[in-house]
């Protein structure tokens, strides 16, 4: 199956390109951002050695479609999906914070306060809590983000006392990530789904404060199936969760973790078919759309045939 594991296009006056962990962003007139999603996958911070088939489109359509649906709340970079892997939108200058908001205790903050952790990016959090348990009200547990290795996570106040952000800007990036993620909430709450965590990344152009990047992707975000979330949370056993966790766990199974001197395991075939698998059931699960599968053929000269297209 062809994936789009990279692209090198030269497009009509690019001004810069950069390559994160999965997209490949195109700065064109230094006024546009064009963002290819490609078919790459990363856990823990790495990116694995094989593509996901369909996975590119299937992250660029989810957050195409939760971007429209939230425009109202807050103005967004996204001005059209020419591609099913490309989103082109407005270039905004990101903070240097990601904003983390958790319902339930789950992924990394569990793995924190089960090794003895009460405080997390400056939120306290009560004794006596298990594994995927609800919060009395979500909770925003802020990150750096970092150009390589791990995010870091960071308060509120340190956001501020480093000049990261504006009390200001962060007083209207707080309202706005609680309004996005009740959002989320209630449109999954619609597809029989709890949004568990997710992360929302914000930019500025001129004075004004954008939504930038994705939205409640399955790999930005987790969620759990709402049906029997109670009866498995009092019996202990795991939540069904929608979420790239389980290529995380296939890793530590596997003993990575992304730990230095740790090799990145060997992907069979078998198993990237069933991730590309997932990744469309999760599609359908959050969107209550069919999935239908891009041509792809000759995947990135028609990624690049309707970039130059729109741009023209």
């Amino acid at each position: 199956m062809n994936t789009l594991l990279e692209t090198h296009f030269k497009l009509p006056k690019q001004t810069a390109f950069y390559k994160g962990k999965v997209r490949d962003v195109y700065t064109v007139n230094n006024e546009l951002l064009v963002m290819v999603v490609s078919d790459r996958i990363s856990a823990f911070d790495k990116v694995l050695p094989k593509g996901i088939p369909y996975k590119g489109q299937i992250l660029n359509q989810i957050a195409a479609k939760f971007l429209d649906a939230t425009s109202d709340i807050v103005p967004n970079w996204k001005l059209a999906a020419p591609d099913p892997n490309v989103t082109i939108g407005i270039m905004a200058k990101p903070f240097a914070v990601e904003m983390v908001i958790r319902a339930c205790l789950s992924g990394s903050a569990w793995r924190a306060y089960k090794a003895g952790d009460r405080v997390i990016s400056g939120v306290n959090v009560p004794d006596g809590m298990i594994e995927h348990q609800m919060f009395e009200k979500p909770i925003i547990t802020p990150s750096t983000k970092a150009a390589e290795g791990h995010d870091i996570n960071i308060s509120k106040a340190e956001i501020i006392e480093q000049g990261l952000v504006s009390a200001q800007d962060y007083a209207v990036i707080e309202t706005y990530t609680h309004k996005l993620f009740e959002r989320g909430s209630q449109m999954a709450s619609k597809q029989g789904l709890i949004l568990v965590d997710t992360k929302y990344e914000f930019g500025k152009n001129g004075d004004k404060i954008y939504l930038i990047d994705e939205i409640h992707t399955p790999d930005s975000s987790r969620y759990f199936i709402a049906d029997g979330y109670q009866e498995r949370l009092n019996s202990g056993e795991p939540q069904k969760q929608l979420s790239k966790e389980f290529v995380r766990e296939w890793l530590m199974e596997h003993n990575f973790m992304g730990l230095d001197g740790q090799k990145i395991p060997f992907m069979p075939d078998e198993f990237v078919a069933q991730v590309s698998e997932r990744y469309i059931e999760l599609f359908e699960k959050i969107t209550g759309e069919k999935f239908v599968p891009a041509d792809v053929d000759n995947i990135s000269q028609r990624v690049e045939n309707n970039i130059i297209t729109f741009l023209k």
